[in-house]
């Protein structure tokens, strides 16, 4: 329910932000940064929360992450300005995060091996419903009620869940009970990840430059200090020793690099350029996440009786003969043509989530779940990040930072363009990381 509430309410604020763009007169560029500034926080604190709750038990970790998602929520419905609902944003995500630290590890320690695969694969089934859903009914939300009314209806939810979870939700898990906590490493990771998203964000400006390097820097000294640590907040090993895991990492990370954005960018296509409503634009991009959800579940599935990197590896050279088909969309093309690209890249985010999510928690020892459960969300997240950071610069690139008018059409579907080819040329790369790194190995007993 939990993996259902957090995606739900990002795509169904995509159909919205026409509407929040008019109401606080927000530009394009500025847009960015309703999805840029949740996704930073998120993939800042997930590791941090996740050693949190193996020092103090995850179950309460994830419980007070849902309360204050849902706090925040109705917050960011109260919201009075631009700035108010990004910062609220920001918060919402830092809350995310204590529940993604902490989901697939609670999943992977209740369920064995053999049955992991399909655990996951319902899991991130319903993560992709919620997306499927999103749209719909964020559009249908939009359209009768206000944006607001997405946030509110969020939140109501969410206090519900943490209500099922205190209840429901029995046993505890505290992996390294009575160890201390790395506040050092937390705060270098912090800047780091900052430096690199935000610089990413601000590309091709100097500053974008300068807080890329800044961030390389800062990781280079978070892997040096964590591997002098005697309770790091992350075991850098797993990354140096375990080849399946650093490259299943990497891959996700590539997926969600080269893919997150795509709605984003349809979804201001779809009604701007088309003149579709938010309602409408909803019922189109459903088709995606609706195959998401299908394929999610049965390649999940799949996973526990043939090999998981070969399924996920088929999923993504699928996504890229997507973004491909996406590079040659105009102004006046069928809409046939998008549902049908929508379709195949609903097929490949299936094929490639569940399988790869199964290969990570399953090639690292069970006192590691909270880490690789944190890994792979933060992987999405800053991937996400990274993915609006491509969208943004090419659209301030092409036309600055500029509210979305007719004068300017032209120049948002460059961007459009622009953007595709470079998810294209990323996920090629992803198909190779995910292709060579091989079989399942015996779970790692060095880190």
């Amino acid at each position: 329910m939990s993996a259902f509430l957090v995606p739900f309410m990002g795509s169904a604020l995509n159909l919205a932000l026409p509407d929040i763009s008019e109401d606080f007169s927000l530009k394009a560029v500025t847009l960015t940064w309703m999805a840029t500034a949740y996704m930073l926080s998120t993939a800042i604190f997930q590791i941090p929360f996740a050693r949190l709750g193996d020092l103090i038990g995850r179950k309460k970790v994830y419980i007070w992450g849902i309360v204050g998602f849902s706090a925040c929520s109705f917050l960011s419905g109260l919201a009075v300005s631009g700035l108010m609902l990004i910062l609220c944003r920001f918060l919402t995500g830092v809350c995310s995060a204590m529940m993604f630290g902490t989901n697939l590890a609670i999943l992977s320690s209740l369920f064995p091996s053999e049955q992991r695969g399909k655990a996951l694969g319902i899991n991130t089934s319903v993560v992709y419903a919620s997306l499927a859903i999103g749209p719909l009914l964020g559009g249908v939300l939009t359209h009768y009620s206000g944006w607001r009314s997405i946030f509110f209806v969020s939140g109501a939810v969410g206090f519900v869940v943490a209500g099922f979870a205190r209840l429901f939700l029995k046993g505890e898990w505290t992996e390294s009970k009575g160890e201390k906590f790395d506040f050092i490493g937390s705060s270098i990771y912090g800047i780091a990840l900052t430096g690199v998203i935000l610089g990413c964000t601000q590309l091709p400006k100097m500053s974008g430059y300068a807080l890329v390097f800044l961030g390389i820097l800062a990781f280079m000294l978070f892997s040096y200090y964590e591997q002098k640590c005697l309770f790091p907040v992350f075991n850098v090993k797993l990354f140096s020793r375990n080849r399946v895991f650093a490259l299943s990492s990497l891959s996700a990370l590539i997926n969600y690099a080269s893919t997150s954005a795509i709605i984003f960018m349809l979804s201001l296509y779809l009604q701007y350029l088309r003149g579709y409503n938010a309602q409408q634009a909803g019922f189109i991009i459903i088709s995606q996440a609706s195959l998401m959800a299908i394929f999610a579940l049965l390649s999940g599935r799949l996973s526990d009786r043939f090999a998981p990197a070969s399924i996920a590896t088929a999923g993504m050279g699928m996504i890229v003969v997507g973004l491909i088909g996406l590079i040659f969309l105009t102004q006046s093309s069928s809409i046939y043509f998008i549902i049908g690209i929508l379709f195949l890249l609903g097929i490949g985010f299936g094929l490639f989530s569940s399988p790869n999510t199964n290969v990570i928690m399953s090639s690292v020892e069970k006192r590691y779940y909270g880490q690789a459960s944190a890994v792979t969300g933060t992987m999405r997240q800053t991937g996400q990040a990274l993915s609006m950071g491509i969208a943004g610069m090419a659209i301030a690139l092409n036309m600055g930072n500029q509210k979305l008018i007719p004068e300017v059409y032209p120049q948002f579907l460059s961007s459009m363009k622009i953007t595709f080819v470079i998810f294209a040329g990323l996920c090629m790369v992803g198909v190779f990381a995910s292709s060579y790194r091989g079989g399942m190995p015996p779970r790692p007993k060095t880190c």
